[in-house]
């Protein structure tokens, strides 16, 4: 059956991370979007080990620019993480049980808290490249679900409640820590699109009239498959460029993934104060 063949694809990857790092337990996951590998060589993370996802059973190689397609393990801050540089994309032509699997091990490797980073396209007129926005809701237009087929019971149940999908109280720590550190930031929505293509200017409209104030091409499965395991979800979203049709410029690639590393700054700083914090937040 699906599940049974999903479960042993989780532990089949899980065990060998298990292996190669005996004794070790991370608290908190963090998958690494456009542009953030750069916090692997943060002053604040030593790392303890790096596996290539071609030597975890069941991974894919990384074709996208800005994802290098490895799990480092190690301390950042005070705080034990494991870290995905590299996302498997539904636009890669993979089906969702293989893009939501490097979430599910992260998760099967007992973490309370999965911290997702992402680039975003800025919808809501009043963003501006360079700004964060820690995400309060989203919206699925990915035309697919990790959790569609056969239930998986041994992962969680069939109707999950998403009233919370991302915690209330974790946002409530990073903004907390944001604020003391200086750094402006917005909480708003995100609207995970299919892609490759970027959105027109008459889509990007069509979803700001849904509510949605940031757009990319990731975050959301990984989001619902981890709330269904039951682990709590936080994420901050580097505002690359403005949207279809709120600039004359075109959207670039290449543009998104330099953006995006003009943000690694801020971002480190925020999670070496909000990591340590999250132990004492909510549960799911």
């Amino acid at each position: 059956m699906k599940s049974q063949s999903v479960y042993s694809k989780i532990k089949d990857a899980a065990e060998l991370i298990q292996t190669r790092f005996q004794g070790f337990k991370p608290e908190v996951g963090v998958i690494l979007g456009s542009g953030f590998s750069g916090l692997m060589d943060s002053p604040e993370f030593t790392p303890i080990g790096t596996i290539p996802y071609s030597e975890i059973p069941h991974f894919h190689g990384v074709s996208v620019e800005g994802h290098a397609g490895s799990i480092k393990l190690g301390t950042f801050g005070t705080t034990p993480v494991a870290m995905l540089n590299g996302r498997f994309h539904l636009y890669e032509g993979y089906p969702m049980e293989d893009c939501v699997l490097p979430t599910r091990v992260l998760c099967s490797l007992g973490i309370h808290t999965l911290m997702i980073t992402n680039a975003v396209g800025a919808i809501n007129p009043k963003y501006r490249s360079g700004d964060l926005m820690f995400i309060e809701d989203h919206l699925n237009l990915m035309g697919d679900n990790p959790l569609r087929g056969a239930q998986m019971k041994e992962l969680g149940p069939q109707y999950p409640d998403m009233s919370q999908a991302y915690s209330f109280d974790c946002r409530r720590v990073l903004e907390s820590q944001a604020t003391q550190l200086d750094i402006s930031f917005h909480e708003g929505v995100y609207a995970g699109m299919l892609g490759p293509t970027y959105e027109t200017p008459a889509e990007v409209r069509m979803l700001r009239a849904m509510g949605a104030d940031v757009v990319g091409m990731s975050t959301v499965h990984e989001t619902i498959a981890a709330h269904h395991l039951g682990v709590r979800v936080a994420g901050i979203c580097s505002i690359t460029n403005l949207a279809a049709g709120l600039s004359n410029k075109p959207v670039s690639r290449t543009d998104i993934v330099e953006n995006s590393k003009n943000s690694l700054k801020n971002v480190e700083a925020i999670l070496s104060h909000s990591l340590p914090l999250f132990s004492g937040a909510d549960t799911v």
